[in-house]
């Protein structure tokens, strides 16, 4: 009887190590067929651009590309990754990604080596400084890119953003880039929005609104961070900076930079006249109180940071010298006298209005 047992139980084994066997290959099956025939990337615009680091590994892609909504079966991704052709690692730099492409076809392109050429764009170039650099380069004409500039990409911070005339402007974010062969003006545009939306960290986002940023919203805190991008290039003052634009702001004091005149110029003069400070327009911060319109530029993470964490002061004005650095006053008088001491790289010829 016991031999008999023994018998039963053997086979019963073995009947299981086959319906195993069986379940594993039609898994095997099943995911072959997801991943050659329905594992591809449905995005909500034509395309999404994510930054390949250095380190960064498949298993590292899977995840980041699940984490910002790119994939939507990782799991998947990670067993098509188990192709020997995908061995030799992924390679950093900046992948564009097309709506419709199969997990596949992103695989090739993160282990293969992108061509393509490099360009970049400096923290506070205006958009169609931008415009220009590109047109000049070769990668689209004019007519593209304010094409381009028209569609709708898809993300929350250009949702209901006020009609004006540079719609992107303070969103096109100032880094080096390289550009894949056949990118299209949108494509170079999303890429330059990816990156910051990117940028823009958990701990960012959680500020905006903020009293401490004066209940600010998205589109005002990058308005601000423009105007101190292009208020100084000193890494050690821009803090300081944004404490002047914030205390004028408190004091209902008009903010009186000479860079939003410039912006509506068109160019930046190094000596505003009177005529200038009283052009009519939204953005002449010499004539309206609060905020310019919009952003005059697109700043740096520096300058986002500086206009989300300002310095403590009670300082109310600033002058740029000669040596670059600016000289800090709390009083009108104090400012006059730094004025006319430190002999002003940048003076607006005013009649002493405060």
């Amino acid at each position: 009887m016991a031999i008999k047992k023994h018998k039963k139980r053997g086979c019963a084994s073995r009947l299981i190590v086959i319906i195993l066997v069986l379940a594993v290959a039609a898994g095997g099956v099943f995911a072959g067929l997801v991943v050659s025939d329905c594992a591809h990337v449905k995005l909500k615009t034509e395309s999404v651009t994510v930054k390949v680091e250095n380190g960064d590994g498949i298993l590292t892609m899977a995840d980041k590309l699940y984490n910002e909504g790119v994939i939507k079966y990782p799991i998947m991704f990670k067993l098509a990754s188990r192709d020997a052709k995908y061995a030799g690692g992924v390679v950093p730099g900046d992948l564009v990604i097309k709506n419709g492409m199969s997990y596949k076809d992103i695989l090739e392109q993160l282990c293969t080596e992108r061509s393509g050429r490099t360009l970049t764009i400096p923290e506070g170039f205006e958009q169609r400084q931008i415009e220009a650099r590109l047109v000049e380069n070769g990668f689209c004409t004019a007519e593209e890119f304010e094409a381009a500039a028209k569609d709708d990409y898809g993300y929350d911070f250009l949702k209901d953003l006020p009609d004006r005339q540079y719609r992107l402007e303070g969103y096109l974010f100032p880094d080096t880039y390289k550009i894949p062969e056949g990118a299209t003006a949108h494509d170079i545009i999303n890429m330059m929005l990816s990156a910051f939306d990117s940028h823009l960290t958990g701990e960012m986002r959680d500020r905006i609104g903020t009293g401490d940023v004066r209940g600010l919203s998205l589109d005002q805190i990058i308005t601000l961070a423009s105007i101190i991008e292009r208020e100084t290039d000193g890494e050690t003052e821009r803090a300081k900076v944004a404490s002047v634009f914030y205390n004028r702001i408190d004091k209902k004091m008009r903010l009186q930079s000479c860079a939003t005149v410039q912006y509506i110029l068109g160019e930046r003069k190094a000596v505003l006249s009177v005529a200038d400070t009283k052009i009519q327009s939204p953005y002449n911060t010499y004539q309206n109180n609060g905020l310019p319109a919009g952003p005059i530029a697109n700043p740096g993470i520096e300058s986002i940071k500086a206009a989300l964490w300002p310095e403590s002061t009670d300082y109310l004005y600033f002058v740029l010298t000669t040596s670059g650095d600016h000289v800090f006053s709390k009083t009108y008088e104090e400012h006059l006298a730094a004025m006319n001491s430190a002999e002003s790289a940048v003076r607006v010829e005013t009649e002493g209005a405060q």
